[in-house]
């Protein structure tokens, strides 16, 4: 893969991003995903930063894996093994045109779902939600993150929806999140490989952008409890908002 320098500066950017949204900073991580979507073709791109996360994942299992609440992970990822199957069969149908638009699509919906759950329902109502309607919710949410993490890496805002519903705090809610989608992205990656998304030069490029992953993650970890979380998410949904509008307008 050839890009200019300023293409690289944004890439090793969108990188830094993946490492912070593995170390505690909620938002960050489905501006990555749009972030790559501006250099690279949609269905590359999905590609591209799999093993990315995969780095990220390593870094935050190793900080957090004690405070893993295994009883969500297997409650989850049946269904979401499901929900990948699905994008996989989505995946190999579609052409980057297609693709562009439903990744933004699917990027609005999340950005939908995200300030739906921050602002109109409420983490006490949703926790009490949850509780009366739980045999259906586990399974909407894991089939709907396969498929999305499949289309676009882009399953992060279910999971803190799940997470957040099931009343976690913070450490244990980290632990289980880094735990299940390093389980997750291991599973996802013969499906990328065999739709040709992951190529000896597409981990070429990846071996280069690795360190900004793990500069990410501890800068992740300093910067987290000292800047305001509002404004990361502020900045985070607004970026994330317009590219995901440009990828479906392009």
């Amino acid at each position: 893969m050839s890009h200019e320098p300023w293409q690289w500066a944004v890439l090793a950017a969108g990188a830094a991003l993946v490492g912070l949204s593995k170390s505690g900073i909620p938002g960050i991580g489905i501006l990555a995903v749009a972030v790559f979507q501006w250099i690279i073709p949609p269905k590359e791109a999905t590609g591209l930063v799999l093993p990315l996360l995969i780095v990220g994942d390593i870094a935050a299992v190793a900080t957090y894996r004690e405070h893993t609440q295994w009883r969500h992970v297997l409650r989850l990822f049946p269904w979401t093994a499901a929900g990948v199957v699905l994008g996989y069969l989505v995946f190999q149908r579609i052409d980057d045109r297609a693709a562009s638009i439903l990744i933004g699509a699917i990027l609005l919906l999340m950005l939908g779902l995200h300030l739906w759950r921050k602002w109109s329902v409420g983490e006490a109502r949703l926790e009490h939600e949850v509780a009366a309607h739980g045999a259906w919710f586990a399974p909407l949410i894991g089939v709907g993150a396969g498929f999305t993490t499949l289309i676009a890496n882009a399953a992060g805002p279910l999971m803190v929806l799940y997470l957040l519903a099931m009343g976690l705090p913070k450490m244990k809610f980290l632990g289980t999140s880094a735990v299940y989608f390093f389980v997750l992205n291991l599973f996802k990656v013969p499906f990328m490989v065999h739709l040709g998304a992951i190529t000896v030069p597409s981990l070429e490029v990846n071996l280069w952008l690795a360190p900004a992953v793990l500069a990410g993650s501890w800068l992740g970890r300093i910067v987290a409890g000292r800047v305001s979380q509002r404004l990361f998410e502020w900045i985070a949904l607004a970026l994330t908002f317009l590219s995901a509008v440009r990828m479906v307008l392009r």
